[in-house]
C-alpha cells in the first residue's frame, strides 16, 4: 500500500487562490486528492482552478470569509454537501507590519481574526463530519512566528503561537476519535505576502546568512510535508508541528 496516496480523497484548503494555499492544492491534487479550493475572491478562485484543471486535477470552488462566522458555517455546510471531505488545511492568512506601540485594537484584532480564530471556525464546523466517520486530517499552517518573534509583526507572532497551541487543544478533543490534527511551520518562502521583504536587499542578504540552507523556500517545498500529513503515513501523528525552514530554527 503507499501510504502517501490521496487517491479517493477529498481536501478543502482556505485561502487557495495563490500563494502557499494554491501549491498545497496542487500537491495534493497530484497524490490523487479531490480539492475544494476556498478564499474570499471568486474570480481568483476560478482562475486558479482553471489552471489545476488544465493539468488534469479534480478541483472545486467554495468561496468563503473565513473570519465571518455565518459565512464559514453556510460554506462548510456547501462544501460537505457535495460529499465526503477528509483533509482540512488551515492555510488562509494576512499579516500586518507596524511596531507595537502603534497597533490599533482594530489591527489586532484583524490579524488574530484572520489568523488564529478563522481556523477554529472551519475546524469546528468540520470536525464534526470527521469525528462521525472516525478518521480525517487537520493540517494548521503556522510560521516561524509560533517559535520566535520579530518587530513589527506582534500580532501575526502572537496569532501563529495561538495556533500552536490550538493545533494541541484539537488534538487532545479529537484523537480519540480518529482525527490527527498537525501543523506545518513554514519558514521564508516567496509568497505574495513577503513580497516586501524579497524586495529589501538587506533583509534577503540576511535571511539567507542566517538559514543553512543558504536560501528561500519555494512554496513547491511544503507540499511533502502537507502530503504526508494528509495521508495514512502519519496515522499516529498528533498535535505535532512540523517546520520547514531550511534548518533556520536548528541554529543560532
Amino acid at each position: 500500500m503507499n501510504l502517501f496516496d490521496l487517491t479517493g480523497k477529498r481536501a478543502l484548503i482556505t485561502g487557495s487562490g495563490g500563494g502557499i494555499g494554491l501549491a498545497l492544492a496542487r500537491g495534493l491534487a497530484e497524490h490523487g486528492a479531490q480539492v475544494v479550493l476556498n478564499g474570499r475572491d471568486p474570480a481568483r478562485l476560478d482562475v486558479a482552478a482553471t489552471q489545476l484543471r488544465a493539468e488534469g486535477h479534480a478541483v472545486e470552488t467554495v468561496p468563503f470569509d473565513v473570519t465571518d462566522e455565518a459565512a464559514v458555517i453556510a460554506g462548510v455546510a456547501q462544501v460537505l454537501a457535495g460529499g465526503e471531505l477528509h483533509i482540512l488545511i488551515n492555510n488562509a492568512g494576512i499579516q500586518r507590519r507596524t511596531p507595537l506601540t502603534d497597533v490599533t485594537l482594530e489591527l489586532w484584532n484583524e490579524v488574530l481574526t484572520a489568523n488564529l480564530t478563522a481556523a477554529m471556525l472551519v475546524s469546528r464546523e468540520v470536525a464534526p463530519h470527521l469525528l462521525a466517520r472516525g478518521s480525517g486530517k487537520v493540517v494548521n499552517i503556522l510560521s516561524l512566528m509560533s517559535e520566535l518573534g520579530r518587530k513589527t509583526i506582534a500580532p501575526y507572532t502572537a496569532a501563529k503561537g495561538g495556533l500552536k497551541m490550538l493545533t494541541r487543544a484539537m488534538c487532545a478533543e479529537w484523537a480519540a476519535g480518529g482525527v490527527q490534527v498537525n501543523g506545518i511551520g513554514p519558514g521564508y518562502f516567496t509568497t505574495e505576502m513577503n513580497q516586501a521583504l524579497l524586495a529589501d536587499a538587506a533583509f534577503t542578504t540576511w535571511i539567507e546568512a542566517r538559514t543553512p540552507a543558504g536560501r528561500w523556500g519555494d512554496p513547491s517545498e511544503l507540499v511533502g510535508a502537507a502530503v504526508f500529513l494528509s495521508s495514512e503515513a502519519s496515522n499516529f501523528v498528533n498535535g505535532q508541528v512540523v517546520y520547514v525552514d531550511g534548518g533556520l530554527l536548528a541554529v543560532l
